[in-house]
């Protein structure tokens, strides 16, 4: 247990994702910071290790089923990713935003932060469904293209930057969106409703909340295992 203090918060979930509760609990990000080792984020938060350490050992629970993410393949990790992130996101989306306008507009002169969010939220929507289509046009057609050639036994002239190139632009803009969320958890207190909020602003905040963290897993399989993985086929491809 103690070893997972110098553990970076990316392996720690990727190697359970049964930890991820805990770590969102503390607010520590995995999937854009997810290079820090648990002790230096612990440090940057404040947070007693020790403690944090107990609650993730208490995370494991041997009833429930893994999703095995560490051995899926390229086009596995594609599939996943497409169907229950981008679907997500897809279908989301245009939902919060209607109820986040909804709400700014009855309740926006008491709570003013509300204005901001559906600008923020506007942003993500726009940058979001810009973000999917590049994935879906371009980065993972390339990397089905890289894995083809392998699976063939064939050698490509690709530079590096045919891979690294898109999984640049889109880890920046991973580190973007999760940005902008972070400032929309920080107006909204992480997602507390006012003492005398209707129904409607309730379900916004959950809903805000719950896209935050499908947005952290998706972040994770993307920078943490399918990009890595894409770029060292690549270079076997090209070796």
């Amino acid at each position: 247990m103690t070893n997972l203090s110098t553990q970076t918060l990316a392996t720690i979930v990727t190697q359970n994702h049964q930890t991820v509760p805990v770590l969102e609990k503390y607010n520590l990000d995995f999937c854009c910071k997810g290079k820090r080792t648990l002790q230096q984020a612990c440090e940057e938060k404040g947070i007693s290790v020790e403690k944090l350490l107990l609650e993730l050992e208490g995370s494991k629970d041997t009833t429930t089923k893994v999703l095995p993410f560490t051995e899926m393949s390229y086009e596995q990790l594609i599939s996943y990713i497409l169907i229950h992130h981008h679907f997500y996101v897809k279908q989301s989306m245009p939902t919060i935003l209607f109820r986040i306008e909804k709400v700014a507009t009855k309740h926006g002169d008491r709570y003013p932060y509300m204005v901001k969010v559906l600008e923020i939220f506007n942003a993500i929507n726009e940058d979001m469904t810009q973000h999917m289509q590049k994935e879906e046009m371009i980065l993972f057609p390339r990397i089905k293209e890289v894995g083809q050639l392998l699976s063939n036994d064939q050698k490509t002239g690709l530079g590096e930057t045919y891979i690294t190139g898109p999984v640049n632009v889109m880890e920046t803009e991973h580190d973007h969106a999760g940005e902008m969320l972070y400032e929309i958890r920080q107006l909204t207190n992480n997602y507390t409703p006012p003492v005398d909020a209707c129904t409607t602003f309730k379900v916004c905040l959950a809903e805000l909340k719950e896209f935050e963290e499908d947005l952290h897993k998706h972040v994770h399989l993307e920078n943490n295992l399918l990009f890595p993985l894409a770029e060292k086929m690549l270079s076997e491809a090209t070796a």
